[in-house]
C-alpha cells in the first residue's frame, strides 16, 4: 500500500448499529493491513483502535474514512477545518450524496483506493463570517451552504442581498440559503434550487418561502463576495447555520459576509464514481415511478 495513506481516522455514529458493523470490519481490515487506525476514545476501545481526541485528528490522519450519511461527512469536514486532508465516504444512511462507496463494495473499493487506485475531487468551501457592531466576528467554513433562517415560527424575515458590492434585492421571507455546488443537492434543492455540477466555481442563492414569487434563486460566480443584512422589523429573531449547525444570532446590528474559501476539501472517490450516476440512483432519474406504492420508497 502507498504510503499516502498510513494513519486512518474513523469517523461515524457508532451508537447506530447500521454503522457499528461496518465501522468494525473496516476498523479490522485496515489494522490487518498494518495501518495506523484511529478514532475517537468513545469508540476507540469497541474497535480496536488507537484512541484521538476529535480536535487532534485532523493533525494525526492522513485520510478520514466517514461511515454514515451526508451528515457525517458535514461532521468529518469540520473536523478537517483547513487541513489538507482527504476525506472518504461509506454510505450508510439515505441519499449519500457525497458518500459515495456502498457497503456492498466497501472493503473492495477501500483495497482499490490503498492501492492507489482512486480520484481526487477537490470541492469549493465557503467562508461565512458575522461581523457584529461591537467589532466581534464568528467565523466557519461551509462545505454545503450558508444558511440564514428565522428562530420564532410565524415571523418572516426581512433581509437585504449584495453581490460583489452591488445591491440585489430586498427580501421577505423565511430566511436565504447561500449553497455551493456540493450543496446545491441538499437544502438548497428542496427549496427549488437548481443542481450544480461540483466542478464548477459557482455559489447559488435561494430564498427559503419567498412572500414574493418572483424572488428566485440565483447563480453566480463563487469569486464574488455575498454580502446579507437583516432589515427591522418588530420581534425578528434570526440565526446563522453553517452545514447544520448554528453559528449564532443574527440581528439588525450584524452584517453577513460570504467569500469562497482558498481551501479546498478534497473527496476520495474509488474507481467508478461518476456524479451523474449519483443523481441518476438517488433521485431516480430515468425510472418510471408512477406505479410505485408509498410502503415501496426507500
Amino acid at each position: 500500500m502507498p504510503i499516502e495513506f498510513r494513519k486512518i481516522a474513523l469517523v461515524g455514529r457508532y451508537a447506530d448499529a447500521r454503522v457499528a458493523e461496518p465501522m468494525r470490519l473496516i476498523a479490522r481490515h485496515l489494522s490487518d493491513a498494518g495501518l495506523d487506525v484511529m478514532s475517537v476514545p468513545d469508540v476507540s476501545d469497541e474497535l480496536s483502535t488507537r484512541a484521538v481526541e476529535p480536535t487532534a485528528i485532523a493533525a494525526e490522519a492522513d485520510l478520514i474514512i466517514a461511515i454514515g450519511g451526508d451528515g457525517t461527512m458535514l461532521h468529518a469536514a469540520s473536523l478537517v477545518g483547513d487541513a489538507d486532508v482527504p476525506l472518504l465516504g461509506v454510505n450508510r444512511g439515505r441519499l449519500g450524496f457525497l458518500t459515495d462507496v456502498s457497503p456492498g463494495q466497501m472493503l473492495e473499493s477501500l483495497d482499490q483506493v490503498f492501492s492507489g487506485n482512486y480520484s481526487r475531487d477537490a470541492r469549493l468551501r465557503l467562508s461565512a463570517t458575522i461581523s457584529s457592531s461591537d467589532g466581534q466576528n464568528r467565523s466557519a467554513l461551509a462545505l454545503n451552504d450558508i444558511v440564514l433562517q428565522r428562530c420564532d415560527t410565524g415571523r418572516m424575515l426581512d433581509f437585504e442581498t449584495r453581490i460583489a458590492d452591488r445591491y440585489v434585492n430586498t427580501h421577505m421571507g423565511d430566511g436565504l440559503i447561500v449553497a455551493t455546488p456540493t450543496g446545491s443537492t441538499a437544502y438548497a434543492l428542496s427549496c427549488g434550487g437548481p443542481i450544480i455540477d461540483p466542478q464548477l466555481e459557482a455559489v447559488v442563492v435561494v430564498p427559503i418561502c419567498p412572500h414574493t414569487l418572483s424572488d428566485r434563486p440565483v447563480v453566480v460566480p463563487a469569486n464574488q463576495h455575498i454580502e446579507v443584512t437583516l432589515l427591522e422589523r418588530h420581534d425578528t429573531k434570526a440565526e446563522i447555520g453553517i452545514d447544520g449547525h448554528s453559528l449564532g444570532e443574527f440581528t439588525v446590528n450584524d452584517k453577513l459576509l460570504i467569500a469562497p474559501s482558498d481551501k479546498r476539501l478534497t473527496l476520495i472517490h474509488p474507481p467508478g464514481y461518476e456524479f451523474y450516476e449519483i443523481l441518476r440512483s438517488k433521485l431516480n432519474w430515468g425510472r418510471d415511478t408512477r406505479n410505485r406504492n408509498i410502503g415501496d420508497a426507500e
